[in-house]
C-alpha cells in the first residue's frame, strides 16, 4: 500500500460516520480511495461548501492512515 506522508497534519474525526465513509471508499475504490476523497473535497470547495470540504479532506487523511503500512504517531 501507500505510505502515509502527511505526518504534520492532525487527524480530526467529527463522528464515527466518517470512519464508515472512509471504509466504504476503500472498499469501492481500493488504492484510489484517497484520490476519490480528494476529488469530493475539491467538488465541495468549488461549490463553496466549506464544511463538507473540510470533512472530505479529513476523510482523505483518514484513508491515508488506514491504508498505510507504516505506524503513525509515537511508537513505544
Amino acid at each position: 500500500m501507500m505510505p502515509f506522508r502527511d505526518t504534520a497534519a492532525p487527524l480530526y474525526l467529527a463522528d464515527a460516520d466518517q470512519v464508515i465513509e472512509a471504509t466504504d471508499l476503500i472498499a469501492a475504490f481500493g488504492e484510489h480511495a484517497v484520490l476519490e476523497a480528494a476529488v469530493r473535497a475539491g467538488a465541495m470547495r468549488d461549490i463553496g461548501n466549506h464544511v463538507r470540504f473540510c470533512r472530505w479532506r479529513q476523510t482523505e487523511r483518514l484513508i491515508a492512515v488506514m491504508v498505510s503500512d507504516e505506524a503513525v504517531g509515537t511508537v513505544h
